[in-house]
């Protein structure tokens, strides 16, 4: 996250893949923008911490260069030890600032909707991929057990039948009728982790895409 310039590291990315393609990126996240005065302080910035990318940012920016779905794959919570940095923090009125460690599967297919659509398709896994013969994770919430039919918007599909994982799966149904947006696509933050602080401060979780 010290790199500012985190537009051209992914475009570079996507112009290296080829298509169906795929990179894992981890990075340190934060629940909203940080302030320009906690990006211009040298404590702050060697801590790791006031480079850390808004998570809607990071998914717009995604996007952008040509990633159209971020599947976040795993996070943790960052937590702040030190009593200074944390002074500091809480000194600009940013107490509510939270960092997160994340990493997201990007992946280069010029047929992924900026959102989660629902076609009524499915999938079933076959239990082929080595080393996970009873289910397999395509992100944190896409856990396909082996043999069960498992309901995928529009994009998850493709990820699967346009890339290597096609010979691994069975597939249902087509692009032919489309039933408005997937349920449980969400635009809230979409970070496990969250929930803790969040619903301690203000009663209420997290959410993520379908």
């Amino acid at each position: 996250n010290l790199c500012p310039d985190k537009d051209a590291i992914l475009q570079s990315c996507h112009r290296l893949l080829k298509e169906g393609g795929e990179l894992y990126f981890s990075d340190v996240y934060s629940n909203r923008r940080i302030p320009q005065a906690l990006k211009d302080d040298e404590v702050l910035w060697g801590e790791c911490l006031s480079g850390a990318l808004y998570w809607n940012d990071f998914h717009n920016l995604g996007k952008k260069c040509g990633f159209a779905d971020p599947r976040l794959v795993e996070d943790a919570p960052i937590t702040v030890d030190n009593r200074e940095v944390q002074e500091l923090i809480e000194r600009g009125g940013d107490s509510d600032l939270s960092f997160f460690s994340a990493t997201y599967r990007l992946m280069k297919l010029e047929s992924l909707e900026p959102f989660c659509e629902d076609y009524g398709q499915a999938v079933i896994y076959k239990g082929t991929i080595p080393r996970f013969e009873s289910g397999w994770s395509l992100d944190d919430h896409h856990y396909m057990e082996a043999g069960k039919v498992f309901p995928v918007c529009g994009n998850t599909y493709n990820m699967l039948k346009q890339t290597r994982f096609e010979q691994h799966f069975e597939f249902i149904g087509d692009f032919s009728k489309h039933y408005g947006i997937f349920e449980g696509c969400g635009t809230s933050i979409p970070y496990a982790s969250a929930g803790a602080s969040v619903e301690a401060n203000s009663g209420g979780g997290g959410g993520g895409c379908c």
